[in-house]
């Protein structure tokens, strides 16, 4: 009898996580891309102001932009509250505490400016750190 080995099982590997193929139901428009983009960008200049309109206008027309809004709402919502309490450590330590505002203001430009480029691309963004305030 003439027997092949058989040969092992090889374990399927594991598919990173993709975005949609764009022209799927599940991918966001152009214009949806465009509008998250623009929520985590104008958190850079407007706070949580930008960040707000964009979603309360568009949060219920596509559900990219109430996901991305909601991102950078929640993120600029957290910035304003470490600001906040590094203007009162500033002040409480007669302006010892002053670099950590500026390397706040970094590290803000520096994750919406990721989060931005992946919004542009119809990735959905994780802020590393941010409170879920808005659910």
């Amino acid at each position: 009898m003439n027997e092949q080995p058989d040969q092992p099982e090889q374990p399927a590997s594991p598919k990173p996580a993709e975005s949609p193929m764009p022209g799927s139901p599940d991918a966001p428009s152009k214009d949806a891309k465009t509008l998250a983009l623009l929520a985590h960008m104008l958190g850079i200049v407007s706070g949580f102001v930008g960040p707000l309109i964009i979603w309360l206008i568009k949060k219920d027309d596509e559900d990219f932009v109430d996901d991305q809004g909601k991102e950078a709402l929640n993120f600029q919502i957290t910035v304003m509250i470490i600001g906040v309490a590094l203007f009162v450590l500033t002040c409480l330590t007669l302006g010892m505490a002053a670099p950590l505002v500026g390397i706040l203001g970094l590290v803000d430009l520096i994750f919406c400016i990721l989060a931005g480029v992946a919004a542009g691309e119809g990735k959905r963004y994780r802020y590393p750190w941010a409170l879920r305030l808005i659910k």
